[in-house]
C-alpha cells in the first residue's frame, strides 16, 4: 500500500499504532515486536504476498550468518563466510533485477533467441539487500552488537523504510528497537510525526503528482519536442524526482517517529548545492553513505595518489548508477556522475573557484540533463529529449508574442502553441519557476522540523496543508507510486 492512500493513512497506520503500544502497555513486550514484525510483513506482502518468502529467508539467512562471521572462529572460515554472503546477496538481486537486462544484450551480442524471464523485481530488494550487506560486513569487523532475532528482523523488516529507504545502519535502529524507553507513547514525536507526514504527503501529492502527466507526455508519448518543450519536460522530471522522493521520505521518516524511531535523514535540499559532490552529500544521503563506506572506502578511498582516487570515485558513482537500474541509459547516468565527481576533485586539487551563484547554475543544470537518461526509457527517448534542448528540433514561442516578436522568424523561430505536444498550461513556466526558487531557498523538512512545536500555528498549518493534499487527491483522481519503488 502507498503511504499517500486512504487505506494507510487511516486504516493501516492507526491500527498497527494503537495495537503496538496497547501491547506495550500491557507489558507485552514482546508481542509488541512480534506485532510490528508481522504488521511489517503484511505492509510488504500488501504489494505482491509471493515476495514475502524472499524477504523472510533473506532475514534468516544473513541474521545467522552474521552471528557466524562475528564469532570466535578462524578469521580465514569468517572471511570465507563473508565472502559467501555477500555473493549470495549480489546473487539474488542481480537475478531478479538485471537478469534479463543480461539476456537481452546477449541476445543482441550473439544474435540469439534467448527467452526473457520477464521477472517481476520482488518490491524493496535493492534496499534491504545494501542495509544485509552492510551489516555482515560490520558484524565480521565486530562492530555489531549482541541483539536478538526479533530485533534484527524489525531493523530489516520495519514498514516505513523497508520500501523505499532511508538505507538504515544497523547501529542506528538497532538499540531504538531494543530500548525499553521507546515502548511508551511521546506525544511530541506523534504530534512531530504527523506534521511531518502532511509536508511529504503535499509533496507527493500537490507537486510531484501534478508534473507527472507533463513528464509522461514528453518522454512516453510526444514524437517530438520543441526547444521549451524539451527544457520543461526535463525541468519537470527534475521537479517530480525530488518532490516525489523527498515527500516519500517525509513520510516515512513521520511514519517512523510515531513509535519513537527516528529515521536518518535521507534529504538536505540537494538543489541548493553548488557542486556535485555536495549534491551528494545532500540528495539520497543514506544511499551515498553506504556507497563511500561500503565501496568506495574498501577500493582505497583516496589514501593512494590521486589518480586511484579519480578511479575510485569513477567506479563508485558507475556501481551507484547499475544499483539504480537495469538499463544502458542507467549505465550512462552513472558515468556522467562519476565523471563530474572526478572533474571536481581535480578542480579543487588544482584550487580553482567559481562564484556560487554560476556554481549553482552549472550544477543544476548538470543534474536536470542527466536525468533526462535517469528517467528515460530508451536511447530514443532520451535524445528526443536532449536534441530538443539544443534547438535541433526547432523553437516555438506564444502565439500572442508574435506581433510584438515577429522579427524572429528570420532566424527558424515558430509561433504557436509551444507546449502542445507535452498537453500542459501556459502557465507551467511559471509553475517550474516558482517550483526552483522553492527548492533553491526555502528551508526544508528537516529545518523546519527543528522549529516545530505541538501549538495552534502548526497545528493550522498541518491541517491546511493536508486539507489541501486531500483536495488535489480526489481532483487528479489517481494514486501514483512513488519512482524510487522501481529500484
Amino acid at each position: 500500500m502507498l503511504f499517500s492512500s486512504i487505506i494507510y493513512i487511516f486504516i493501516f497506520l492507526p491500527f498497527t499504532f494503537f495495537v503496538y503500544f496497547h501491547l506495550h502497555k500491557k507489558r507485552n513486550n514482546t508481542a509488541a515486536r512480534v506485532f510490528l514484525v508481522l504488521a511489517s510483513m503484511f505492509f510488504y506482502g500488501w504489494w505482491n504476498p509471493i515476495y514475502l518468502p524472499i524477504i523472510i529467508s533473506s532475514m534468516v539467512f544473513n541474521y545467522y550468518l552474521g552471528e557466524f562471521v562475528s564469532s570466535n572462529k578462524p578469521k580465514h572460515r569468517r572471511k570465507l563466510m563473508l565472502t559467501f554472503g555477500i555473493s549470495v546477496n549480489l546473487l539474488a538481486l542481480a537475478y531478479f533485477k538485471y537478469m534479463d537486462f543480461f539476456i537481452q544484450n546477449l541476445n543482441f551480442i550473439s544474435n540469439s533467441s534467448i527467452n526473457l524471464l520477464h521477472l517481476a523485481l520482488p518490491l524493496a530488494i535493492s534496499f534491504f539487500t545494501f542495509q544485509q550487506i552492510a551489516f555482515l560486513v560490520d558484524s565480521y569487523k565486530s562492530k555489531v552488537k549482541e541483539y536478538d532475532f526479533l530485533t534484527y528482523a524489525l531493523f530489516v523488516s520495519f514498514f516505513p523504510q523497508l520500501i523505499a529507504g532511508p538505507i538504515v545502519h544497523h547501529k542506528e535502529m538497532m538499540p531504538q528497537f531494543a530500548s525499553t524507553s521507546n515502548y511508551i507513547k511521546r506525544y511530541r514525536n506523534i504530534s512531530l510525526g504527523i506534521f511531518i507526514f502532511c509536508i511529504g504527503l503535499f509533496k507527493k501529492i500537490v507537486i510531484a503528482d501534478s508534473f507527472s502527466p507533463i513528464v509522461s507526455h514528453g518522454f512516453d508519448h510526444s514524437s517530438t519536442l520543441t526547444f521549451f518543450e524539451s527544457w520543461f519536460t526535463s525541468l519537470s522530471y527534475t521537479m517530480q524526482i525530488y518532490f516525489d522522493f523527498s515527500g516519500y521520505t517525509d513520510m516515512a521518516i513521520g511514519s517512523a517517529l510515531i513509535f519513537n524511531i527516528k529515521l536518518p535523514i535521507n534529504f538536505n535540499s540537494p538543489y541548493k548545492a553548488t557542486n556535485i559532490q555536495e549534491f551528494w552529500q545532500r540528495w539520497h544521503i543514506t544511499l551515498s553513505r553506504f556507497l563511500r563506506d561500503y565501496i568506495y572506502i574498501p577500493l582505497g578511498g583516496n589514501r593512494k595518489g590521486n589518480i586511484k582516487t579519480y578511479s575510485n570515485l569513477f567506479l563508485t558513482f558507475l556501481i551507484g548508477g547499475i544499483w539504480h537500474g537495469a538499463g544502458w541509459t542507467f549505465f550512462v547516468w552513472g558515468i556522467l556522475h562519476g565523471f563530474a565527481t572526478v572533474i571536481h576533485k581535480a578542480w579543487a586539487v588544482l584550487g580553482f573557484k567559481l562564484n556560487k551563484y554560476i556554481a549553482w547554475f552549472i550544477t543544476f543544470n548538470f543534474i536536470n540533463i542527466t536525468w533526462v537518461f535517469f528517467r528515460a526509457h530508451s536511447w530514443e527517448d532520451a535524445f528526443k529529449v536532449l536534441k530538443g534542448m539544443i534547438g535541433l528540433n526547432g523553437i516555438t514561442l506564444p502565439t500572442n508574442l508574435q506581433e510584438k516578436l515577429s522579427f524572429l522568424s528570420v532566424y527558424g523561430i515558430d509561433f504557436g502553441r509551444f507546449v502542445s505536444n507535452i498537453n500542459s498550461s501556459s502557465y507551467l513556466p511559471l509553475y517550474l519557476l516558482l517550483s526552483i526558487i522553492f527548492v533553491a531557498t526555502l528551508p526544508n523538512s528537516n529545518e523546519i522540523s527543528k522549529r516545530f512545536a505541538p501549538n495552534l500555528f502548526f497545528m493550522l498549518w498541518m491541517l491546511i496543508i493536508a486539507f489541501t493534499s486531500f483536495i488535489f487527491a480526489m481532483y487528479l483522481n489517481v494514486t501514483s507510486e512513488f519512482i524510487y519503488f522501481q529500484f
